[in-house]
């Protein structure tokens, strides 16, 4: 059953707004069986190239750590290791996500968590104009230039995906 996600502004938005970036909502049914990058890039009718992922990751020299990659991509974890100063990272537990950055599976953002952690794009960000990422809550995207986004949290380019 889809659920419609509430219009009222999130976190994210309102953090954007009093730095004054420059941004767009876009609201999508949920479908909690299906909270992936593909089920959103369908609902919002965007490439799923277009609409990033926000993952979290532990490293074992660096805690935690964040990388942003195209939906319609696998991240390589050593490359993500090596990106953040680690020799080797893992994916945090599910039941890790909401204690360590305030967000849910399907919801979280590179924006607003409730530590700033080292954050890394995917460098195909910079091949589009805009970008889709959560807007902090399922149901909810953010359509946002990279380059604002990634000056905004601060992020580092790199390569971070499995290639085809």
């Amino acid at each position: 059953m889809a659920k419609h996600a509430k219009s009222s502004k999130t976190n994210v938005a309102r953090l954007l707004d009093a730095a004054g970036v420059s941004y767009a909502l876009v609201e999508y049914p949920v479908d909690e069986a299906r909270l992936d990058a593909t089920h959103v890039a369908e609902s919002i009718g965007e490439d799923i190239k277009q609409v990033y992922k926000t993952l979290v990751l532990r490293g074992d020299r660096s805690g935690l750590f964040v990388c942003v990659v195209p939906g319609n991509k696998e991240i390589d974890l050593k490359k993500a290791a090596r990106a953040s100063g680690n020799k080797k990272a893992e994916m945090i537990h599910m039941k890790e996500l909401h204690p360590s950055t305030g967000y849910i599976r399907g919801g979280c953002s590179p924006i607003g968590m409730k530590k700033a952690l080292p954050t890394y794009f995917h460098e195909a960000c910079l091949s589009f104009d805009e970008i889709f990422v959560s807007a902090g809550q399922r149901g909810l995207q953010l359509r946002i230039a990279p380059q604002a986004l990634i000056e905004y949290v601060g992020a580092e380019i790199t390569d971070l995906t499995v290639n085809p």
